[in-house]
């Protein structure tokens, strides 16, 4: 009776079950008992042949081989506290290295706001936001970031290259398209990968060739409806780009981004605190509306002077990002005192709106100065405070153009000028860079230190090539 019962069970599990289903179970397990069989009859090695293999053994390096010269290697020593002067390697310079473009980083009032921090929270708080990391001061400056930017919301990372990198993934993934500009920064292609995206990238500030892009998409749209109607398109820009110190053209790509539907982010990492009529970037400099925009973000590592960064939007942006921004969630948070120092830069944003004006003359001092250089060529826009000084003539390969500009460098901070070659990883970059020297301007410079400065690098330029 048993017999019978579980053989109509058996039956049943047969009838029930599709025949594709049977047939890949079977084929598994002819493969399952013909590896077992072709293993048990297997040619087995002696004793003495595997102590051989042992012994001839040799495992890859765990790191290829590394140039000892690479200049990410080279390691400059500062000697003193980072401002408007620096020592360098025991030799006192006026600093165009450190991107400290309105100067806080020498504020007094600035840091005695972060001393008084430090002595209520102590330096860090050892946990993400979501576990024991969330302070008054982190809720303090998201609220004054999202005011001050005009938006509903900002959400704050501890770090700012991660910002960028962690909030693309978090909208973008497989399926979708990015369309990017080709001289993004490092940490923008770093979120690209991570999301996993099809990535289409556009000539630098060629709204032109964009739009070919696009219109070659709107053709493959039409092919597959389906499809489309499942693909998201997002556009990806920066305000200043920090590779090519140029400024990009905002109010055409708003104009393609309601024409083609695209989801646009604008990375304002350089542009804010430093472009417009009281430093809210880009977006003000052009007079361009922000809910045009998607997403803003932006690192607080360079007109703020701390560390970390942040994006702005609607309500949505932020509050998707503390569930999916992997910064954001797994990252201690911001250390109260760097947020502190963010907070009084607001405050400086805001009581003293005519330091944006200032940054914006000293950087068209400084670039029509430097634009008389006779063996450098200048690179950037005039009102950018980050500038690339390229070779006039161009050498056979980037680690010619690279070993002489290093030694451009070096001579430069002997004689009283700290500048720096800019640095890239060139072998994960989505293209070539030309080696240059990165200038970063500071508001602080007297006219006197951009006439030192430029006579320095000319007489050294001059020297070494």
């Amino acid at each position: 009776m048993l017999g019978i019962q579980l053989f109509n069970e058996i039956g049943s599990i047969f009838r029930n079950t599709p025949t594709f289903a049977l047939v890949l179970e079977t084929l598994l397990l002819i493969t399952v008992i013909w590896l077992l069989l072709h293993r048990r009859g297997g040619r087995r090695l002696s004793k003495e042949q595997q102590d051989y293999l042992v012994e001839q053994y040799e495992p890859e390096p765990l790191v290829a081989e590394t140039d000892p010269d690479h200049p990410l290697l080279r390691t400059r020593l500062v000697q003193s506290r980072v401002g408007k002067r620096i020592v360098v390697d025991g030799h006192d310079c006026l600093n165009l290295g450190s991107h400290n473009y309105l100067g806080f980083l020498e504020d007094n009032d600035i840091l005695e706001e972060a001393c008084k921090c430090l002595r209520k929270y102590g330096v860090g708080s050892c946990g993400p936001r979501g576990f024991y990391g969330t302070m008054d001061v982190h809720l303090d400056l998201e609220d004054r970031l999202a005011k001050f930017m005009n938006l509903e919301e900002a959400i704050v990372y501890s770090y700012g290259f991660s910002t960028v990198a962690s909030a693309i993934p978090a909208y973008a993934k497989r399926g979708d398209i990015i369309f990017v500009d080709e001289a993004v920064n490092f940490a923008i292609q770093k979120g690209m990968d991570a999301s996993r995206s099809s990535i289409v990238y556009f000539k630098h500030n060629d709204a032109k060739d964009l739009e070919r892009l696009l219109l070659e998409q709107e053709k493959r749209d039409l092919k597959n409806p389906k499809k489309a109607q499942k693909t998201r398109r997002f556009l990806v820009v920066e305000g200043i780009y920090m590779n090519t110190g140029e400024l990009c053209p905002l109010p055409e790509l708003v104009e393609l981004r309601k024409k083609y539907k695209l989801r646009l982010f604008l990375d304002e990492s350089v542009s804010f605190g430093t472009l417009g009529r009281t430093g809210r970037g880009l977006t003000e400099h052009f007079d361009v509306c922000r809910d045009e925009i998607d997403l803003i973000s932006a690192c607080m590592e360079g007109a703020m002077a701390t560390i970390g960064g942040f994006c702005v939007g609607s309500h949505f942006i932020a509050e998707h990002q503390r569930l999916s921004g992997l910064g954001y969630i797994f990252s201690a948070s911001l250390p109260p005192m760097l947020t502190q120092a963010a907070i009084s830069s607001l405050d400086r944003f805001e009581r003293e709106p005519h330091i944006f004006e200032q940054l914006q003359q000293k950087s068209r001092q400084v670039h029509n100065q430097f634009e008389q250089f006779s063996k450098l060529k200048l690179g950037g826009d005039a009102l950018s405070p980050v500038k690339h000084l390229y070779l006039t003539e161009e050498r056979d390969s980037f680690e010619a153009e690279s070993k002489l500009l290093t030694q451009v460098a070096d001579q430069c901070i002997e004689r009283g000028v700290a500048v720096v070659p800019a640095a890239y990883l060139q072998s994960r970059e989505h293209r070539p860079i030309r080696p240059s020297l990165r200038i970063a301007v500071n508001r602080l410079l007297a006219d006197a230190d951009i006439s030192t400065a430029f006579e320095i690098i000319e007489s050294v330029s001059s020297s070494v090539l």
